[in-house]
């Protein structure tokens, strides 16, 4: 596995661990659906959750959840819609990011609820 694959499969794992210790439910993992991924898919105070997570090595060029972008954001939008139909659920939704930064011994990790908003 390439080293930034193993960093970023290291960081979701953080992340989940970090989500289920402050009462989420993890509902799943990697979810995919016509070329459309969300990482974590939580369930949370009566919301469900859409949660990317990004990790990096430093900050040196801006914190991790400056590289979600517009677009990352409209298909985490359009992948949560699909969800949403295919699982027939009608709670209210979430959009929350995970920022990670591995300091070489430990993961240093923000959790940004509320993140956006939908726009489609």
């Amino acid at each position: 596995m390439a080293e930034h694959n193993e960093l970023g499969w290291k960081g979701e794992e953080a992340a989940v661990n970090y989500l289920a210790s402050k009462g989420h439910r993890i509902i799943a993992r990697n979810w995919t659906f016509l070329g459309y991924e969300v990482d974590i898919i939580t369930a949370h105070e009566g919301y469900i959750v859409f949660v990317e997570v990004k990790t990096r090595t430093s900050t040196e060029w801006g914190n991790p959840e400056d590289f979600i972008g517009k677009r990352r954001m409209k298909r985490m939008i359009e992948a949560a819609h699909y969800y949403l139909i295919t699982h027939k659920i009608d709670e209210p939704v979430r959009f929350d990011i995970v920022s990670i930064v591995w300091n070489q011994q430990q993961f240093e990790l923000e959790h940004i609820e509320d993140a956006f908003l939908p726009f489609l």
